[in-house]
C-alpha cells in the first residue's frame, strides 16, 4: 500500500475510526466482530494489509469472505465463501472459550480506567434511566479473546470513574485481577474513539492516551473523560488514512449504511 495520505477535510471521523480498527488487525489473525464499524474495519483489513485474516461472526459464519455489507450478524450474505456456517454454541463455546480467537471487537456505553465495560443499564438497578441491550456476546468476547479492541464515542458520561453496571471485564481492579478471576483472554488492548486512540499501561493496567486524532488536543480528551488517565510525555497525532484505505472503505459501504459519506452528512 502506498503512503498516499489524504488531507484533513477529505474524510470523516467515523472513517478514521474504521481505519484505526482495521490497522489493529494483523494478517492471519482470527477476528471476532459484530456489525457496524467492527465489521467494516475487519473487511477493510482483509482487503488491504491482512488478506489472510479470518473473520468470525457470532451467528456462526466462520472465515467469512462477504462482498456486500451485512445488516446483522445473521445476514446470509456473510456466508459467502465462508469456511463454515455453524452456530452460537460453536462460536462462543468452541472458538472463543477454546482460545482460538486472536482479537475481538466490542462497543461500550460506559468504560472505566481499567477497561471494564457496561452495556446493561444506566442509572440504578431498581430504576434505570436507560435499559441497554446487555451483554449479548460481549462478555464472552472480552473474557476469552486474546486481545480486545473497543470502538466507542468519547464523552464524559461514557468514560466514567465508576460503572453503573459491570457487564464485561477489562482488567477489573488492576494487575493480576483477570488471572485471579480465571479469565482466558488477555484483556483490552486498544480503545478507538472519535477523539483519540488509547491503550493500557502494561504495569498498572490503567488506560493510557496513545494518539490524538487530527485537530484534537490532549486537553479535549481530558475534558471529555470522567476519569484520570495516563498521558505520555509525547502524544503523537493519529496517522491519517491513505487514499487506498479510504477508497476501499467507501466501496465496502457504498450507500453509507454504517458510515455516512461526507456528502451525506452535510
Amino acid at each position: 500500500m502506498k503512503n498516499n495520505y489524504v488531507k484533513l477535510g477529505e474524510f470523516t471521523t467515523l472513517e478514521l475510526m474504521a481505519v484505526c480498527g482495521a490497522r489493529a488487525i494483523k494478517n492471519g489473525e482470527v477476528v471476532f466482530v459484530g456489525t457496524g464499524l467492527p465489521m467494516i474495519a475487519a473487511m477493510l483489513a482483509k482487503r488491504t494489509h491482512a488478506p489472510k485474516a479470518k473473520i468470525v461472526y457470532e451467528a456462526g459464519f466462520i472465515d467469512s469472505n462477504a462482498k456486500d455489507i451485512a445488516l446483522s450478524i445473521a445476514d446470509s450474505r456473510l456466508g459467502y465463501r465462508a469456511s463454515a456456517a455453524i452456530g452460537l454454541i460453536e462460536t462462543l463455546g468452541l472458538m472463543l472459550q477454546g482460545g482460538h480467537v486472536d482479537v475481538g471487537f466490542v462497543g461500550a456505553a460506559q468504560i472505566d480506567e481499567y477497561g471494564n465495560i457496561n452495556t446493561t443499564y444506566i442509572g440504578s438497578f431498581e430504576n434505570p434511566t436507560v435499559r441497554l441491550p446487555g451483554s449479548g456476546g460481549g462478555n464472552d468476547i472480552i473474557s476469552s479473546a486474546k486481545r480486545i479492541i473497543v470502538i466507542m464515542t468519547h464523552e464524559k458520561r461514557k468514560m466514567v470513574k465508576k460503572l453503573d453496571y459491570l457487564t464485561s471485564p477489562g482488567f477489573l481492579d488492576g494487575p493480576g485481577a483477570r488471572e485471579k478471576a480465571g479469565l482466558l483472554g488477555g484483556g483490552p488492548s486498544l480503545v478507538v474513539t472519535n477523539l483519540c486512540q488509547m491503550d493500557f499501561d502494561p504495569q498498572t493496567k490503567r488506560i493510557r492516551l496513545a494518539t490524538v486524532h487530527p485537530g484534537v488536543t490532549v486537553q479535549d480528551v481530558k475534558e471529555n473523560s470522567g476519569f484520570d488517565f495516563i498521558i505520555p510525555e509525547h502524544v503523537p497525532t493519529t496517522e491519517l488514512p491513505t487514499y487506498d484505505e479510504l477508497n476501499i472503505l467507501r466501496a465496502i459501504d457504498p450507500h453509507g449504511i454504517y458510515i455516512p459519506r461526507p456528502d451525506q452528512t452535510k
